[in-house]
């Protein structure tokens, strides 16, 4: 027989291990900014650019659309040349860098816009200053190889990278990380809520004996409290009225 679980009993789940999702949020909050701000290390980003174009051209010539869509093309084998041994063994040679020729690759990213001239080389380094030599040596040492490699001269620098005063980190991002650690808390908390609840199968309640058992209920023992005990007897009164309990009070000599 299918088993269903109505929201009352969800929100009753969600109600009793409260104190136990909340606490995996919180831990899980705690460790990410532990992790965020003691442990990872800050990357910082630098950009330089640089423009795909005629670098001679014929005053008696139209530079038109043939020529542009030309150089876009271009660029695509240019955002190859730029990350390949024959330009970043001389990024590492002339910057004396510690890195290996795939290490050096992975931190640094060649993009170009949709239809555009313009090719951004960005650098990523936990040293902000090491970051922008290498996007500006990238450039400088693809520009002067260049010519040697593909026998065209067309390429210009659009900006350098420069370092500021106060440089930010890209990353880590600490407020997105503890955002992500809450919510996969929360979603931690809540099923391991629903696990136990799964896993609990002690009979607590009236409606547990007939859900395991399968057997109607014949009455309800009272729990005596001590508000019940007055003047040596113990009075039985049942709080709350179910099905099968017994409604009347007894007396009974102590």
């Amino acid at each position: 027989m299918e088993e269903t679980i109505s929201l009352k009993e969800i929100y009753e789940v969600l109600k009793k291990h409260f104190l136990l999702i909340l606490s995996i949020v919180f831990a899980a909050a705690l460790i990410a900014a532990i992790v965020s701000y003691f442990v990872m290390t800050p990357k910082y980003e630098a950009n330089s650019q640089f423009i795909v174009n005629q670098a001679e051209a014929d005053p008696d010539m139209q530079y038109g659309v043939n020529e542009v869509r030309m150089n876009v093309e271009l660029i695509n084998t240019y955002n190859v040349i730029i990350k390949s041994p024959a330009i970043l063994d001389q990024v590492i040679d002339e910057l004396n860098l510690a890195y290996t020729t795939s290490e050096l690759g992975d931190r640094i990213q060649v993009e170009s816009a949709e239809d555009s001239q313009v090719v951004t080389v960005t650098a990523q380094d936990e040293s902000a200053a090491r970051a922008v030599d290498m996007a500006n040596t990238t450039v400088e040492v693809f520009q002067e190889e260049i010519p040697d490699i593909m026998n065209v001269d067309n390429v210009s620098v659009l900006s350098t990278a420069e370092l500021s005063e106060n440089p930010t980190p890209v990353a880590p991002n600490p407020i997105l990380n503890i955002a992500i650690a809450i919510v996969l808390g929360a979603m931690v908390g809540v099923g391991l809520a629903f696990l136990l609840e799964y896993l609990d199968n002690t009979i607590t309640t009236e409606e547990d004996v007939e859900k395991q058992l399968g057997l109607p209920i014949l009455g309800v023992i009272s729990k005596v409290q001590d508000s019940d005990l007055r003047g040596g007897q113990v009075r039985f009164q049942p709080n709350q009225t179910k099905r099968g309990e017994y409604h009347g009070a007894q007396k009974k000599s102590v």
